[in-house]
């Protein structure tokens, strides 16, 4: 016989399914929906819009200290680098090259101007000249001042033989033995002799005056002809080009034997004793800059003090330049032009005060609000803000210490009252 399969059948049982097993999943779709509904009336309730959380940068409002200072970074510059030029046009000869240590007073070019040297030479015999001719108009007034007192005193004379002889014949009159006629004669002589005096001491003056002038119109004229030349031959010495201190030669504008015009540039000395630093900051706080505020300048991991020497009164490219000079001298060792050093500049500091980090949101809408943010959401509430450094701003009203706020990205939320802000 063939086996068949009743061995394997199982008998069903007839008992009927409960009924919650048949409202098991439609009561877990509906669970599901009502969730999604209420996800969707949270977010709806958070804010009119929502944006993502990692477009945008969130800070913690603190309390400390807000320190108001300027980092920057600015090369080395030397306070003193004049550069030399020609005083006229000729050949430059060349005594250093660039990089050479030179003393005051040393040679550093030479230009021959063959143009300047002969007229150097013409206005000194032009001086010369002039020079002989003040001694002679001064020889002259000497002489002229000894004829005159010369005729002066010839008419002294004169006055005092026509007084003694008028008193001669008075008395010879008296006794009979002159005539009218004579004694009249004599008195006559006598007044001559004193018109004769009188004429000769106001000649003896006027010629005294007149050889005076001539002589002071012929010295002014050799002076002034002295100046000439001497201007010239300052010229002259100024054809040789001279460090004006101890320092070092920096750059050469020339070429050994160029012929240059006249105000040619031709070389710079560098004062190596005294640097200074050239920053650039940032237009806001150029009107906290001001000269004599204190800085810190810190080379080879070292501080060194300085001060706020100059500010430059333009803005370029939304900065400002200005220049610190190291305290005493103090400046950092082996300090070389162009060197980039790293500087501080301490404007104000205030103590424990709510203070939050620095982000965009400074500048939009002039500060006067902030995106508080609160769970899930973002709300805009109005702030006044106080001072700022470059790391951080001053709270003075509208947030509470341990709030969180929208520091970067609030320029997406555009008028909105209250935004979602999706993790």
């Amino acid at each position: 016989m063939i086996p068949d399969t009743s061995a394997q059948d199982r008998k069903l049982s007839t008992a009927p399914r409960p009924a919650w097993r048949r409202w098991l999943w439609p009561a877990a779709a509906v669970a599901l929906l009502l969730a999604l509904a209420g996800w969707v009336v949270v977010g709806w309730g958070a804010g009119a819009r929502s944006y993502d959380g990692a477009r945008i940068r969130i800070a913690e409002v603190k309390r400390g200290d807000l320190v108001r200072d300027i980092a920057a970074d600015g090369k080395v510059i030397t306070a003193n680098s004049p550069t030399l030029y020609a005083i006229a046009g000729g050949t430059v000869t060349l005594k250093v090259v660039a990089g050479d240590a030179v003393r005051q007073g040393q040679e550093l070019a030479v230009i021959d101007s063959p143009e300047l040297r002969s007229r150097l030479v013409q206005e000194e015999s032009t001086q010369a000249s002039m020079e002989a001719e003040a001694s002679r108009a001064q020889l002259d007034a000497q002489i002229a001042g000894l004829n005159a007192r010369k005729a002066l005193d010839q008419a002294s004379i004169d006055h005092t033989a026509a007084g003694r002889d008028l008193e001669r014949y008075e008395r010879a009159h008296a006794g009979g033995a002159v005539s009218d006629n004579e004694l009249a004669r004599a008195r006559d002589e006598l007044k001559k002799a004193d018109i004769g005096l009188l004429a000769a001491r106001s000649d003896a003056g006027l010629q005294q005056r007149g050889a005076a002038l001539d002589a002071r119109n012929k010295r002014l004229l050799a002076d002034r002809q002295k100046a000439v030349a001497d201007e010239l031959r300052r010229q002259v010495d100024a054809l040789t080009l001279r460090a004006p201190f101890d320092g070092q030669v920096g750059q050469v504008q020339i070429a050994q034997g160029t012929n240059v015009a006249a105000n040619a540039a031709i070389l710079s000395v560098v004062d190596l004793r005294e640097f200074e630093l050239e920053i650039r900051v940032p237009e806001s706080f150029a009107r906290d800059l001001a000269i004599g505020v204190p800085a810190q300048v810190t080379s080879q991991g070292k501080p060194y003090p300085a001060r706020v020497a100059a500010v430059s009164p333009e803005v370029v490219n939304g900065e400002v330049t200005a220049r610190l000079r190291f305290d005493d001298g103090r400046q950092p060792p082996g300090l070389r032009q162009n060197q980039r050093l790293s500087a501080r500049i301490v404007l104000d500091t205030r103590n424990d005060v709510l203070m939050v980090e620095r982000g965009p949101f400074v500048e939009q809408d002039g500060g006067r609000w902030a995106w508080v943010v609160d769970g899930r959401s973002a709300s805009r509430r109005p702030v006044q803000l106080g001072a700022s450094s470059l790391g951080h701003v001053e709270i003075v009203s509208g947030l509470e210490q341990g709030e969180r706020i929208v520091i970067s990205g609030t320029d997406q939320f555009g008028d909105a009252g209250k935004v979602s802000v999706n993790p």
